[in-house]
């Protein structure tokens, strides 16, 4: 319990810091695709580290499937402490995976300004999950969607090379 608190801290004062540290420039919009940048770049960089202790005991994954059911499982919950709620895909490269209760936005109130804002508390784990993929081989994009809080989705679409 201590632990997912001190994380939530952490993870709050990065963004605080990043923001903080860039947004008093000149040009607040570029500076804000500057910080998501940078922190989704920071969770890329955990994410691939993550994932090798998460699989070192783990046989081969068979498909991409079998894979993201492993980040819905295994990953989210040694970070989380819980499962993603939901995962679906079109069986096309496309999956959607759904926490109705994020950890890192329940501190988070729900006012409109808010969820606008969300993009921030969820750039890193877009990062995390990112990272994780491509050190498994798979290449992604990975966007989150917020529509109330503190429940977000993450769409991960596969890149086929």
């Amino acid at each position: 319990m201590a632990d997912d608190i001190l994380f939530e801290f952490l993870h709050m004062e990065m963004v605080s810091h990043i923001y903080t540290e860039h947004t008093t420039r000149e040009d607040i919009e570029r500076e804000r695709v500057t910080c998501v940048s940078v922190l989704e770049g920071m969770g890329f960089r955990v994410g691939q580290g993550l994932i090798e202790r998460f699989t070192k005991d783990c046989p081969t994954f068979k498909d991409d499937l079998d894979i993201m059911k492993f980040l819905c499982k295994d990953f989210w919950n040694g970070i989380f402490r819980k499962q993603i709620d939901n995962l679906r895909t079109n069986h096309q490269g496309t999956y959607v995976l759904q926490d109705n209760k994020f950890a890192l936005l329940t501190r988070v109130s729900g006012r409109t300004q808010q969820l606008e804002e969300s993009s921030k508390y969820l750039s890193y784990t877009c990062g995390l999950i990112r990272g994780a993929l491509s050190n498994l081989g798979v290449e992604t994009v990975v966007t989150a969607e917020v529509s109330s809080m503190p429940s977000c989705k993450f769409q991960v679409v596969v890149q086929k090379s």
